[in-house]
């Protein structure tokens, strides 16, 4: 395991807060037999097929470097998020046909006050649990709580439009307006899917660390080349909540290897304290030997 601490209690948690919001909207679902309601029960079962998926990854990602993973396995946590998104589009496909069928068949809602208070209730825990999620995934960069953070909020604002449009039903009589809120739901998840996924790849395909933390990379080196040194092939990626940087150092030729090695082991420090949970390699070349700049791109050129 990482140095860092474990996170896989708040895993734990997301996990007991989807069996309890699955109890209480399938309640509030079978009191009121509103498929909005049964949507918003449906996206509760996502929730914990995504927990518990995002449990799995979590232990993974925890494990340390083998021989056969170098690098660690902290990319495991954007399996977690992409399988998320895809559960997402399944339960967007479900509330949709029920949303479909009900409209063709429409029927009138029951126990509307008793239904509306028990989600409200799984919208209280869902509300207060992904406020958690999303402060630890901020202090510990957890690609995999911060969909989970992110994913429950949805679902509190998703209830919170259930719950108004089922009391807008029963006051208005209007029984069409349930399954159309229903569609609504279903257009508004499969959004958050979307965006879920999305991240998912970029994760995948080694993307670059936020512009703002290359930002203070870069400032960071200003100041060196003030010292008349120079850096090149400054490479970025983010790997779940690792980041990974590579540079090149351009130092003069006539230094000795000690003092080449005291620089970069003091760059190191000072880039691992702008990165959290971060690895820095740094790699040492002569200023005036043009054969330096051959490596500058991800291809080393030829020599003339």
């Amino acid at each position: 395991m990482s140095g860092n601490p474990s996170l896989q209690r708040f895993a734990w948690l997301s996990i007991a807060a989807a069996v309890a919001t699955i109890a209480l909207k399938g309640a509030a679902w079978a009191l009121t037999g509103s498929v909005g309601l049964l949507s918003d029960a449906l996206e509760s079962f996502v929730n914990l097929a995504g927990a518990l998926m995002a449990l799995w990854m979590m232990k993974l990602s925890e494990e340390p470097p083998d021989e056969g993973h170098a690098w660690g396995h902290s990319k495991a946590e954007y399996f977690s998020s992409a399988f998320e998104g895809f559960l997402i589009f399944l339960a967007a496909v479900s509330i949709a046909a029920s949303a479909v069928h009900r409209l063709v068949y429409p029927r009138a809602l029951e126990a509307v006050g008793v239904g509306l208070a028990v989600s409200a209730a799984a919208s209280v825990i869902n509300f207060v649990t992904a406020r958690v999620l999303a402060s630890v995934a901020r202090e510990h960069h957890s690609v995999i709580l911060e969909a989970d953070a992110h994913h429950l909020m949805t679902d509190v604002w998703t209830s919170a439009g259930v719950m108004v449009g089922v009391g807008l039903v029963f006051v208005s009589g209007w029984l069409w307006l349930d399954p159309v809120i229903a569609l609504v739901v279903a257009a508004n998840i499969v959004w958050t899917g979307w965006k879920l996924m999305q991240r998912s790849a970029a994760g995948l395909m080694d993307s670059a660390l936020p512009a703002e933390t290359l930002a203070k990379l870069e400032a960071l080196l200003v100041g060196y080349r003030q010292q008349g040194l120079d850096f090149h092939a400054l490479r970025t990626r983010q790997s779940g909540n690792r980041a990974f940087v590579t540079l090149h150092v351009l130092v003069p030729g006539s230094w000795s290897v000690q003092q080449g090695h005291d620089l970069a082991e003091r760059l190191e420090v000072e880039m691992l304290a702008l990165l959290p949970n971060g690895h820095v390699t740094t790699h040492l070349e002569p200023l005036e030997d043009p054969a330096s700049m051959l490596d500058a791109g991800l291809d080393r050129a030829p020599r003339p």
